[in-house]
């Protein structure tokens, strides 16, 4: 996009909303004087026109050709697109009306003739003249505009060749092929801006399968809505480069199959033969068809920017660990800005003294902490000296190290800034990190990010701007005595097969405490997690969120109530049970496990309701996942299946966890 500012004009309400039932009827703007547009300061390289007419900017068209100002639209902001959308456009036009709706819309505001336009493609621009639209073809009719302007990347590219495409499309143009040439009398604004909306709406919402889906009066919250705020997350930079990635080629993937799906059946259609080629066509057909439903799904995962949020993106570390030394030597790397005597004879006192037998330790300086990680190879041990250092890059950490700082966490930070996926990537077997604050505010993905392997981070603080702690499959990480907030998704996000540890730890200020991704897969281990007197309080949702699957909650519904555990599990449907229940069905699990210790509760209904709570919804959505399994295990023939919960080890231990003045309350489940 061309950087620029928007001023809106105002559209009139007889003009901009058209007769609608349902929502666009009952949400009428409160001040439609105002028009849908508000102004933005301008920007250096648009010129503003001062003038009474018109309240839109114009910009110059790059290229070759001295082309006349067009009219600066594409800077509109999510609100102003939504708002159009919803109000004025599609209304809750089912996806079949779309087209229909537009039409409508364009009748209402677009001037049929009398404006100029730059028609623009890849290959070409050329000034036209629009002398009729044609609505419900969303086209208009154009004609050679005088003097003849063209711009060109091919040389053999005429006016003769132009005049000649115009004569085979019959002279009718689609409308979000057109810029609209500016005129400060304010008379084409609502043209421009209209236009605007269609050649937005089909270049980044609209899906040539749209029309197939359920045609039901929900497309604009079904479809346009979350592509809209994917695209507008997409230019914020709240989605990480690599999901970016991966839409654009499902994207690209649904498309292509979507096109041979429509070439293959348009080539049934034509065949009246019950040939045994028309039958592997069909069988092919439906491959397609299953192919083409499944993508989209993966799309509708991506667009929806809860579901975005609570699965997120599986990005796989492709960071190589560099192993031991060639020599087979560990290096002791001290950073600090700058090294003064007093603080290098108290670092060789208690941290660099050697003791009698010890080998010879080689020692090296850096002035910042990222360089001493990028030296580092298995075994190093990292130690950063008080101060303030700013790092522009992620901190890829591959092999089994140690970064500690010397001192207080408040007095050694480590601020990130510039643009990334993460702050902190750990892949490395058995990484320590302890005594550092670290800022977070560019990080999409978060501020620390456990692929695999064991990470541990104990006394340190972790101030976020975007999510905190990822804990990926098959990773571990234990936190200890450490303080997290500030993030604006979760503070920890734990997924499933990995191991989290958290004791004595604050987690607040967030937009959840704790989520846990579980159950995405029933072939995924659920997390082993552990959590002993943390204190989880002023996150803006609940202090832990689960997600699981709708089918887990059906399963609880039906499952039968004659075992102890499901008498356990059912507590919680059956009513509110009081505090005495809740310490009663905390010791049996306790017990069970053989692995929690009592704790001295204070204040039962802020401590033992929530840790209970946890506990409750793991174990059920164990217990359900365990019937699955046995119930696939028995299809197989095998009939040996262990039911008893406690010797998987489900969890290690959650007691002593306090919940305070979490916004939607300690615990929730999300269904998906």
């Amino acid at each position: 996009m061309a950087d620029g500012s928007l001023t809106g004009g105002g559209l009139e309400a007889a003009a901009m909303a058209p007769e609608r039932t349902g929502r666009a009827a009952e949400q009428e703007p409160a001040s439609p004087e105002k028009g849908l547009f508000q102004d933005e300061d301008s920007c250096s390289d648009c010129s503003y026109h001062d003038k009474p007419g018109s309240s839109l900017q114009s910009f110059m068209p790059e290229g070759k050709t001295l082309f006349p100002e067009i009219f600066q639209t594409n800077q509109l902001l999510f609100y102003e697109r939504f708002r159009a959308y919803q109000d004025y456009i599609l209304a809750d036009c089912k996806a079949s009306e779309v087209k229909e709706f537009t039409a409508d819309f364009l009748e209402k505001v677009l001037e049929r003739c009398g404006w100029r336009a730059v028609w623009h493609t890849n290959v070409f621009k050329v000034l036209v003249e629009v002398t009729d639209v044609d609505f419900a073809a969303l086209k208009a009719v154009v004609r050679l505009a005088e003097p003849y302007l063209c711009d060109s990347q091919v040389s053999t590219f005429t006016m003769e060749c132009v005049k000649e495409l115009l004569d085979l499309k019959e002279h009718r143009l689609p409308l979000q092929e057109l810029l609209v040439v500016f005129d400060d009398s304010g008379v084409f604004d609502q043209t421009a801006l209209a236009i605007e909306h269609v050649r937005f709406f089909y270049q980044n919402i609209w899906r040539s399968w749209d029309e197939e889906e359920e045609d039901e009066y929900d497309y604009f919250i079904r479809c346009v809505e979350p592509r809209l705020r994917l695209h507008y997350d997409i230019l914020e930079d709240r989605v990480p480069s690599g999901l970016i990635v991966d839409y654009r080629n499902l994207l690209s993937q649904c498309e292509e199959s979507y096109r041979k799906f429509l070439n293959l059946r348009s080539s049934l259609s034509n065949c009246n033969s019950d040939s045994e080629q028309e039958n592997i066509s069909m069988v092919e057909g439906l491959k397609l068809y299953s192919e083409m439903e499944q993508l989209k799904q993966k799309l509708k995962l991506i667009e929806n920017p809860l579901l975005r949020y609570v699965f997120g993106y599986q990005k796989n570390s492709n960071i190589q660990a560099k192993g031991a030394r060639p020599s087979g030597q560990k290096i002791t790397h001290v950073v600090s800005s700058i090294m003064i005597a007093g603080l290098l004879r108290s670092l060789l006192m208690d941290r660099l003294c050697q003791e009698p037998g010890e080998e010879e330790r080689e020692i090296q300086f850096h002035s910042d902490p990222l360089s001493a990680i990028n030296a580092c190879f298995e075994g190093d041990t990292v130690i950063v000296c008080p101060g303030h250092y700013v790092v522009h890059g992620t901190f890829s950490i591959a092999d089994s190290i140690e970064l500690e700082g010397y001192g207080l966490p408040d007095d050694i930070v480590i601020e990130e800034r510039g643009k990334g996926d993460t702050f902190v990537d750990c892949t490395g077997a058995d990484i320590k990190i302890s005594g550092i604050k670290f800022v977070q505010h560019n990080a999409v993905e978060g501020i620390l990010i456990v692929h695999r392997g064991k990470t541990t981070l104990e006394n340190c603080v972790l101030q976020c701007e975007t999510t905190g702690v990822t804990v990926r499959t098959s990773a571990e990480f234990l936190m200890k005595n450490s303080d997290l907030y500030g993030a604006k998704g979760a503070g920890i996000e734990i997924y499933p097969g990995s191991q989290c540890t958290l004791t004595d730890n604050g987690i607040h200020h967030c937009k959840e405490g704790i989520l846990i991704k579980d159950f995405l897969d029933e072939h995924y281990d659920i997390p082993k997690i552990s959590m002993v007197n943390n204190i989880i309080h002023n996150n803006e949702g609940y202090g832990v969120v689960l997600v699981k699957p709708t089918i887990f909650s059906d399963l609880q519904e039906n499952a039968d109530d004659g075992t102890e555990e499901d008498k356990a599990l059912k507590i919680q449907t059956s009513g509110e049970p009081d505090v005495a229940e809740r310490v009663d069905l905390e010791e049996l699990i306790q017990c069970a496990t053989g692995k929690m210790e009592l704790y001295a509760r204070t204040d039962p209904s802020e401590q033992v309701e929530g840790n209970c709570e946890i506990v409750n919804e793991l174990l059920a959505a164990s217990t359900q996942k365990g019937q699955m399994k046995k119930k696939r295990l028995s299809e197989l023939g095998i009939t040996q299946a262990d039911d008893n919960l406690m010797s998987q080890e489900m969890f290690v231990g959650i007691v002593g966890n306090q919940f305070k003045w979490n916004g939607k309350g300690s615990f929730g489940t999300f269904l998906f």
